[in-house]
């Protein structure tokens, strides 16, 4: 499809820069296609889904992923550089992004951290070699210690990554330490947050509990790729960056009754969808999973696995307006997010939520 049908105008001021408080406080848009938006917030949740559905969360946790450091090679001057990672591909070695990305070279050294008086003191010093170069700024990067002692490291050392559009304004503080983990996050790998989560406080999971609706955890570590532009003229262009999840086999099997007994499996955020969606078969029975996933969902993709979405409100000519668009139809998201703008809704990783519920089969996209 053309990607310019997923471009709306989206005034600056509607990106949020904070998160409501407390964090169950935040709008929430509910949208069912061949009805009208309705406007209520976060703690209405319980009440507009069913005893017996149940909601996916997705625990995977934000690391300090943005270091910053200085490229080294021999004859040549050194490099204020800085990288993101977004991929772990073994102990020692990630994928990541750099800036600038045109002076590195494969063989290149990057250090990160404080030597004083040229004496590396181990807990604040990091050095990571250029083992390949690929496009859109693109690097592998093998470091020079692996697994915990480096995953230590790159807690010391790194920054939180907060995406471009609120990064731009503000530079990431003692509060965004806190506001950009959800409240279940427990398996550290990710490098962005699985943001509709952030809505959720341990009083709204309770009431939830209360309201006879399940809860089940898979992880997909999400990457920076998430934010890239969709670049292409047609979506058929636009290569998806891997994402490693699990899903493990206990849950797999109590969402696969969930459905038997009736139930709706509702995910939480996008991420939790394109796990999903990733462990279904063609039948919608859901499969443990295990390992990467780039599946990319524009209009026409037949939805197996998620029957509701709570999610955030998105950029124009994102995959994730683009994913919303194929479950709940396009010009419904659209009308929605018009309704949005008009009447105040906050957008991106801050911003408010969204219920979505799915077209129905057969209709446009």
């Amino acid at each position: 499809m053309r990607v310019d049908l997923f471009d709306f105008d989206l005034p600056e001021a509607s990106i949020a820069l904070r998160p409501a408080e407390p964090r169950d406080a935040s709008r929430l848009l509910v949208v069912a296609p061949g009805s009208q938006p309705a406007d209520r917030v976060i703690r209405d949740l319980p009440g507009l889904l069913r005893r017996g559905d149940t909601l996916v969360f997705n625990d995977t946790r934000v690391i300090p992923a943005r270091l910053r450091g200085i490229r080294t090679r021999p004859g040549a001057p050194g490099q204020r550089t800085e990288v993101m990672l977004h991929l772990r591909e073994a102990p020692d070695r990630w994928r990541a992004f750099a800036r600038p990305a045109k002076r590195l070279s494969p063989g290149d050294v990057i250090t990160f951290g404080d030597a004083p008086d040229g004496v590396p003191c181990e807990a604040s010093f990091l050095r990571a070699s250029v083992v390949e170069k690929g496009e859109a700024g693109e690097v592998i990067l093998s470091f020079d210690v692996a697994g915990p002692v480096l995953d230590e490291r790159i807690a010391a050392l790194g920054e939180l990554p907060l995406p471009p559009y609120i990064a731009g304004k503000r530079p990431a503080d003692a509060r965004d330490a806190s506001d950009y983990q959800t409240v279940y996050a427990r398996d550290p790998g990710a490098v962005a947050a699985p943001t509709a989560g952030l809505h959720f406080s341990a009083e709204l999971l309770a009431a939830i509990d209360a309201a006879g609706i399940g809860r089940h955890h898979l992880t997909l570590h999400v990457g920076a790729g998430t934010f890239l532009p969709v670049k292409a003229d047609d979506t058929e262009g636009h290569r998806m960056h891997s994402e490693v999840g699990h899903l493990d086999s206990a849950t797999a099997e109590a969402l696969n009754a969930v459905r038997d007994a009736g139930g709706r499996i509702v995910a939480v955020g996008t991420t939790a969808m394109r796990l999903l969606e990733s462990a279904a078969g063609e039948d919608g029975w859901i499969a443990p999973f295990s390992g990467p996933t780039d599946i990319f969902i524009t209009p026409g993709y037949r939805f197996r696995a998620v029957d509701a979405l709570v999610t955030n409100f998105h950029l124009p000519r994102s995959t994730l307006f683009m994913l919303v668009s194929a479950f709940s139809g396009l010009d419904t998201m659209r009308a929605a997010y018009a309704h949005a703008i008009a009447t105040g809704y906050r957008f991106y990783s801050y911003g408010d939520a969204s219920l979505l519920f799915p077209a129905a089969p057969g209709d446009a996209p």
